[in-house]
């Protein structure tokens, strides 16, 4: 697992995600045959929106060495983790992180497009629904002819229930994202043909939950009087019961492999 980030002191706040290999519940074995899939193609370019520190896109130019990548993402500290991990694994010339808006880019076409739980990021739309039909038009514009997207998205498993929208996020509705069936419509309206479809398990969810929070948790158990204890504890009781009494097997992430329609 790749780690980088700076370490804590008892003066500082917690550690930040530092044992999250991908930020989302995205397991070793299915991120090894979506890399693999994507190396197959034959990509000499890969573009990363949202990428935060990148890993899958890293893990594609291992796999394609003639391939170069861009990473596109606002969060500062986490692009200076994938600059660290580039330069720690030999890529740091084929791969720039940049720092901002993936708002219509002209960044690509690319021949791999990565937007893993980020689509958000290429639509002004404020119903989450809306936004992933407009990324979805966003990702066919860049991708090359016979390139590949990957989109991490989420969709509701089956219709959540009054006391489950209640436990999520503030003003949370039915309305915000679709089921998987009506992604994959979505997807192919947009112009693209669904290569593969596959879901994030039960397993994979708790690992990521876990390791979203575990620094943090850590750190409280360890710091119990810090001055910024009573705020992070807030934080991190009201993240952990959205996801236990909200939508914890309610709220799904599929990984859809598309080709772009000729």
């Amino acid at each position: 697992m790749t780690t980088t980030s700076a370490t804590s002191t008892a003066t500082d706040g917690p550690p930040r995600l530092t044992r999250l290999t991908f930020h989302g519940p995205l397991s070793e074995a299915r991120a090894q045959r979506i890399v693999e899939r994507l190396a197959a193609s034959g990509p000499r370019t890969v573009l990363d929106l949202g990428c935060g520190w990148g890993e899958l896109m890293l893990r594609v130019l291992e796999a394609a060495p003639g391939a170069t990548g861009v990473g596109v993402d606002l969060k500062g500290e986490d692009l200076d983790r994938g600059r660290a991990n580039a330069e720690e694994r030999g890529l740091g010339e084929r791969v720039v992180f940049a720092e901002e808006s993936a708002t219509d880019t002209t960044r690509g076409p690319a021949d791999v497009v990565l937007c893993l739980g980020a689509s958000h990021a290429l639509s002004a739309a404020q119903l989450p629904a809306k936004a992933t039909v407009e990324a979805l038009a966003e990702l066919r514009r860049l991708v090359n002819p016979g390139g590949r997207v990957v989109l991490g998205e989420g969709f509701w498993q089956r219709t959540p229930t009054e006391e489950e929208l209640a436990g999520m996020w503030p003003d949370a509705r039915v309305e915000e994202h679709l089921f998987l069936g009506d992604l994959v419509d979505a997807a192919i309206e947009a112009g693209f043909r669904p290569l593969w479809v596959e879901t994030a398990s039960p397993e994979e969810w708790e690992e990521f939950e876990s390791a979203y929070r575990s620094d943090v948790e850590e750190w409280l158990a360890a710091h119990p009087g810090h001055p910024l204890a009573a705020e992070t504890r807030e934080r991190v009781d009201a993240q952990r019961s959205t996801w236990l009494r909200g939508y914890r097997r309610v709220l799904g992430i599929t990984y859809l492999t598309l080709v772009p329609v000729a």
